[in-house]
């Protein structure tokens, strides 16, 4: 009795750091102390449990060490080696790894069940019981396949071993479409009813293997359809989702081994995931059905027949010489070429003399929720610098020059037309600055397929080339001034 006592002492701390740690993340100066406040808040969770099951007898010392040391091993290397343009597949991946987790307890909890002969008779008990455990394997099976696809398809594809290079020596990926066929949606709603049929079946029939299996594998299958025809500008709005997902999954995993801090998680997790899905829909001015079942630039995308002759550094650096007020958009493009840090010697650089520098963020600029935020913080761009699309907007009549690197969709005019896939998509309206420089390989369109008349504006000054490249040459140029 006491013990029990301890462990549920335990879980409500545990409970209570990832409360506080998600209100600290409403803020990008408090964020870090809130990341920091649910990771200790885990570390409690995980070291509870872990001694719950010693205590108990549950599991061996050496089981608990081992799981331990492999988790902390696995963690520790990836999040040290993986770079910050990569951390948008990174958290695909450990949205997938939640997922799996709670599929992977609910099926060993099913499993053990039937060997032990625990299966309730009839009544609420099966139904409640049966009921929480296929929930957690159609929602953790459909998380773990749609994240790993989701980190596919941010990647640029999958990885074919053993076979022959390209033309530039890189290694061969599976590439897959950002549309899918008419017939698509049909099978993905076949699928999710045949997955809420199996669990029934369980019901009826639970000492069924057959019928436990069939539903990992539908599950699977439909989360790989579900993200499969989704294009990449709708990215940030599928990684809010599936983080969701796993939040979902782990609290109906907390249902069925009656474990109190992974329902109190995993619903804050997914409701926090769902607010900020609904969010992301509401920048990209679309439905979360249309970001699922509709392809976005999916179509015929648009071919460029104009031209623009490009400016240099030379040129921009000039412009900028003796300016009172400059914004800054960022887009994926700089999160690509690591330009971040280019890009805050270019602001400090104005800011010795005197302009007023800000950067225009836009909500889905990157590939995930925050993605500009986190860039830029790495380069240690003040925070009160970054604003809002909704408030920078009010400001663009106002700024002499917006600096545009590696954007497209989310600067393109054209939104504002109603017309076409971008059309009504919220915007920052970079065009309204006296002065437009836009970095940018091409003049090829975004993800959208939509061309930008913004390029070919008179105002606008394009300089062709890498992120990073372009920027310290411009660098370079504005301190030869």
């Amino acid at each position: 009795m006491v013990e029990s006592v301890v462990w549920d002492i335990g879980y409500l701390a545990s409970a209570a750091l990832f409360i506080i740690g998600i209100k600290k993340l409403s803020s990008p100066r408090t964020a870090p102390q809130g990341n920091r406040l649910g990771a200790y808040g885990m570390l409690l969770a995980v070291l509870v449990t872990m001694a719950k099951m010693y205590t108990e007898e549950i599991i061996g010392l050496e089981l608990i060490v081992a799981g331990l040391a492999i988790g902390i091993a696995v963690g520790a290397l990836m999040a040290t080696r993986v770079e910050m343009t990569g951390m948008p597949e990174l958290v695909a991946l450990f949205n997938g790894f939640g997922g799996g987790a709670s599929a992977l307890v609910g099926l060993s909890e099913v499993l053990g069940r039937l060997q032990s002969g625990d299966v309730p008779s009839d009544g609420i008990e099966l139904y409640a019981t049966w009921i929480a455990i296929g929930l957690s394997g159609l929602v953790g099976w459909v998380t773990l396949s749609g994240s790993l696809m989701a980190m596919g398809k941010l990647k640029g594809g999958f990885y074919i071993p053993f076979t022959s290079k390209d033309e530039r020596g890189r290694s061969k990926w599976i590439n897959f479409p950002t549309w899918g066929p008419s017939w698509l949606n049909p099978v993905k709603g076949f699928l999710l009813l045949a997955s809420l049929y199996l669990i029934s079946l369980t019901i009826q029939h639970p000492e069924n293997h057959d019928y436990i299996y069939a539903l990992a594998g539908t599950s699977c299958l439909l989360g790989v359809l579900f993200v499969i025809p989704i294009g990449g500008a709708d990215m940030p709005v599928v990684v809010s989702l599936l983080n969701s997902m796993s939040g979902i999954a782990a609290a109906f995993t907390g249902f069925v081994i009656q474990n109190n801090v992974l329902i109190i998680a995993g619903s804050m997790v997914g409701a926090a995931g769902l607010i900020l899905t609904f969010i992301m829909c509401k920048a990209m001015n679309r439905t979360l059905g249309a970001v699922l079942f509709k392809s976005f630039g999916g179509g015929g995308r648009e071919t460029v027949t104009r031209t623009k002759v490009g400016s240099d550094p030379e040129e921009v650096a000039m412009v900028c010489d003796g300016i009172t007020k400059c914004v800054i958009v960022p887009g994926y493009g700089m999160a690509v070429s690591q330009a971040q840090h280019a890009v805050k010697e270019f602001a400090d650089m104005l800011e010795s003399d005197g302009v007023e520098v800000s950067y225009g963020i836009h909500p889905v600029a990157g590939r995930m929720p925050g993605h500009m935020n986190v860039l830029l913080a790495e380069a240690s761009v003040p925070y009160e610098q970054l604003i809002e699309m909704e408030q920078i907007n009010s400001e663009m009549s106002e700024c002499d020059v917006a600096l545009v690197i590696g954007a497209n969709d989310t600067v393109n005019p054209v939104a504002r037309s109603g017309e076409g896939p971008l059309g009504g998509m919220p915007i920052i309206d970079a065009d309204k600055a006296r002065v437009v420089v836009i970095i940018k390989r091409s003049l090829s369109v975004g993800y959208a397929g939509v061309d930008n008349d913004l390029f070919y504006e008179d105002k606008t000054m394009m300089l062709f080339g890498d992120g990073k490249k372009m920027m310290n040459e411009l660098n370079a140029a504005m301190k030869d001034l």
